[in-house]
């Protein structure tokens, strides 16, 4: 053997790879709970907005057929 040769522990080795996969694993995990998250608060909005804009939809609906009534009304005077 050369000086300053280490012989590689094959069985250790695969247990540092397999360390080093876990941890992979472990922030892939993560990083993917927190990207569902943001999905879902994503979602949430969105849903939000939607409701919002039917709703000034039909405001805006309303205001339409008023702003007609009141034209009729005035023209009939």
């Amino acid at each position: 053997m050369c000086y300053g040769q280490q012989v590689s522990d094959p069985s250790r080795n695969r247990r540092t790879t397999i360390t080093r996969n876990a941890l992979v694993v472990e922030e892939l995990r993560g990083r993917l709970a927190q990207t569902e998250a943001r999905l879902e608060r994503a979602r949430a909005r969105e849903a939000d907005l939607s409701r919002r804009l039917q709703e000034m939809k039909r405001f805006v609906s309303v205001m339409e057929i008023l702003e007609s009534y009141l034209k009729t009304r005035y023209l009939e005077q």
